[in-house]
């Protein structure tokens, strides 16, 4: 299994960006809830977004919420995470993550159970 993250980058704050999630290998992706987290430079991984198996539910961080949407397609074992109104806050890497025993939404990181490598999203102010 494999989670590949993608589309991070230097963006200005308030800007946009879109990371993406491509999928590989004999998991059972199309109901497997898939969540996004980031680790800040000398912070704690925390969660971001999360979305069920079927793309009908969704679950936010109060940091994110209102500026970030999570979505995905099955078929083409994609997810992606599109940012609004960034701000140097949101400086971190971006990892995605499969929860391939759930299909609801968490963000708790010790129910995802394999990960991406990450990608670098920088707010510059």
């Amino acid at each position: 299994v494999q989670l590949q993250a993608s589309g991070g980058g230097l963006v200005q704050a308030g800007g946009s960006l879109r990371v993406s999630c491509a999928v590989s290998g004999g998991f059972r992706f199309g109901t497997s809830a898939i969540g996004w987290f980031r680790q800040a430079p000398g912070k704690e991984r925390e969660f971001v977004a999360a979305i069920d198996w079927r793309g009908d539910s969704t679950y936010y961080a109060d940091s994110v919420k209102g500026r970030c949407t999570i979505s995905r397609d099955n078929a083409k074992k994609m997810v992606w995470l599109q940012m609004n109104g960034l701000n140097s806050d949101d400086t971190a890497v971006y990892y995605c993550a499969a929860d391939t025993y759930g299909v609801a939404p968490t963000s708790q990181s010790i129910d995802y159970d394999h990960w991406g490598q990450g990608t670098l999203v920088t707010v510059s102010s």
